[in-house]
């Protein structure tokens, strides 16, 4: 165990001691062995008890002929299908639309990307029961894919059945929408109901494009939406809005005995609280989402730009400069996204904004650039600039085919929708394999007059070791106080509400489907090394900090505390309330502490 870990781990006892009297180990131990007079363990291909052919033709009517056999295009590379997959290997709605592929291939020492069995490609909520009902009754491994976008391999398994929903993507407005069972408590509102197979971009087109509404959402536009919202979520204006999770007014969500459930504030609200925010694939499967829609500023915007330092003492200095900057001016609702600090000794700025023209937001960052100009041992690189559109053009593809040509990449496949698209700084993670990945908040107590120094200490210290990132969005420390109060009733680490940032430092290599040629482990290993060294150094001053559960280390090995702190009893609770039996099974899931790595086998 390194020393980041040890001291997470020494964190952890008191804290869990405190949260539940001493008493939350033992509760969760008892929970697991209750579940253990169930199943103990799943059947793979060729065991005696795996479902017969005929069996498995009987879903398939029940179906309605959706049942598919997955086969990778990267099985044999001497086929059309091979050579195809290359062409469209960073187009990530071509991935999206491959039952056998997930956007990321792998993970260093971890997983890799391997096609299911068979797959229900679900286009209703009967289907989607028919499935779980199926997995149930002969014992399968059952995993839920909608948009795919798992780093951790949650929407992946060999020798399981897949439930993918990708087909289902309905995306409907609503002008007075009343959660079911909730008359009496709630008044309507503008929302938005979408399917789980939907990915962002839809939404997106629907609720802003042509609806002149915003819906708190991500900020990459080909991630699911169901995927999204369970882990939380977060989008360049979540500062403002809120999480996604937060925005949760009501769902529908398939849980272990095939029942599909309407869970809201009103109607199963410990099965409504659980998936705000309890991570995707524990407690059922959503098939459909409603969240509330939000009036739309006149802009949307930022700030983007390079500044290089040509000292290490120039740069800590900047640093320091940087994070003063964002405390005392971009730390409030108008601003999100990032700023990032490498050995490369350049800060590279990457901000988003809404609610500012152009002109305001040139004035909000003038005092901070201005004291750079007047140092000659700064430079830019690339010229920080400051603009601003019309916020209902923000995700309007042909719009920015016309102003911004090549600040969205289309989907490039013959009789694609016009409008999915993606920015183009997302185009690296299509397919990547991850070498390492993790995150921190950081708490905003660090960005007190007398902490600011030690936390420039520690970025510049990290920095010389790799680069990391500061995702201002992903931290709520600055949003408006209705946006907070949405997130505490969320089962989020509730860390989460103080921090003013969430730190990601990550690497990772080409796409390494299995087929391809393998991923380079020799340099997975150093670069490991090195994301392990930066946030060993930042958390120096952020011993405690908790990590996000869609963006954080693979071998997490504190995930319970890291990923929902003193929420992981309750949402324990409501596992055994829903899924007794440990149907559903993902890598650091709710519960998952139950079962053996591969999700096959009961350890107790």
């Amino acid at each position: 165990m390194n020393r980041r870990e040890w001291l997470k781990a020494a964190l952890a006892i008191p804290f869990l001691s405190l949260a539940t009297g001493g008493g939350v180990m033992s509760t969760l131990a008892a929970s697991i062995a209750k579940t253990a007079s169930g199943l103990r363990s799943r059947v793979r291909p060729g065991d005696p008890n795996w479902p017969s052919p005929a069996q498995w033709d009987g879903l398939k009517q029940q179906v309605g002929g959706r049942l598919l056999a997955p086969v990778s295009p990267f099985a044999d590379r001497a086929s059309a299908a091979y050579s195809e997959a290359l062409k469209h290997i960073k187009n990530p709605f071509f991935i999206g639309d491959q039952p056998a592929l997930t956007q990321t291939s792998g993970w260093a020492k971890a997983w890799t990307s391997q096609p299911s069995v068979y797959a229900v490609a679900a286009e209703s909520t009967a289907d989607v029961v028919a499935a779980v009902n199926f997995a149930r009754e002969h014992h399968l491994r059952l995993v839920v894919k909608g948009g795919g976008h798992s780093y951790q391999g949650t929407s992946d398994s060999a020798d399981s059945l897949l439930v993918w929903t990708r087909h289902m993507n309905k995306v409907t407005l609503h002008d007075n929408f009343v959660a079911q069972g909730c008359t009496d408590t709630q008044p309507p509102q503008p929302a938005v109901t979408v399917q789980a197979g939907a990915m962002w971009i839809d939404a997106y087109d629907a609720v802003t494009t042509h609806g002149g509404r915003y819906v708190q959402g991500g900020g990459c536009t080909t991630v699911g939406v169901a995927g999204l919202l369970q882990s939380g979520g977060f989008g360049s204006f979540s500062k403002n809005f809120g999480t996604a999770s937060s925005n949760l007014i009501e769902a529908e969500i398939v849980t272990a005995d095939g029942v599909a459930r309407i869970a809201n504030a009103c109607t199963n609200p410990e099965l409504f609280w659980g998936i705000k925010g309890g991570g995707g694939g524990s407690l059922g499967v959503v098939t459909r989402l409603t969240l509330r829609t939000h009036a739309l500023p006149e802009f949307f915007g930022g700030a983007f730009g390079e500044i290089k330092a040509s000292s290490d003492q120039a740069y800590r200095a900047l640093i320091g400069k940087a994070m003063d900057f964002y405390q005392s001016a971009l730390m409030n609702p108008h601003w999100g996204e990032q700023m990032a600090f490498g050995p490369d000794n350049q800060l590279h700025i990457s901000m988003v904004s809404q609610g500012l023209s152009e002109q305001q937001a040139t004035d909000i960052w003038a005092p901070f650039l201005d004291w750079v100009r007047a140092r000659k041992e700064y430079s830019f690189p690339k010229p920080v600039q400051a603009l601003a559109l019309p916020a209902q053009h923000f995700w309007d593809a042909d719009f920015f085919r016309q102003h911004l040509p090549g600040a969205m990449v289309d989907d490039d496949r013959q009789g694609a929708p016009r409008n999915h698209v993606l920015w183009s700084g997302d185009q690296g993670q299509v397919g990547w394999f991850i070498q390492a990945f993790q995150s921190a908040w950081l708490p905003a107590s660090l960005l007190r007059a007398d902490q600011q120094s030690r936390l420039a200490d520690a970025i510049f210290a990290g920095s010389r070791h790799h680069r990391m990132e500061f995702h201002f969005n992903k931290g709520l420390a600055g949003a408006p106080t209705e946006a907070i109060a949405r997130a505490r009733d969320t089962a989020m680490n509730p860390q989460v509400l103080d921090a003013f940032a969430l730190a990601i430092i990550a690497d990772a290599g080409d796409p390494a489907y299995p087929g391809m040629p393998g991923p380079d482990l020799a340099a997975a290993r150093s670069n490991a090394e090195r994301v392990d060294a930066a946030m060993d150094a930042l958390l120096q001053v952020a011993p405690g900090a908790g990590a996000y559960v869609s963006e954080s280390d693979y071998f997490q090995r504190d995930w319970q505390t890291a990923f929902w702190g003193t929420n992981y009893p309750r949402l324990a609770a409501a596992k055994q309330t829903y899924d007794p039996h440990g149907l559903f099974f993902v890598h650091h899931g709710v519960g998952s502490e139950g079962w053996s790595a591969d999700g096959f086998t009961r350890l107790t």
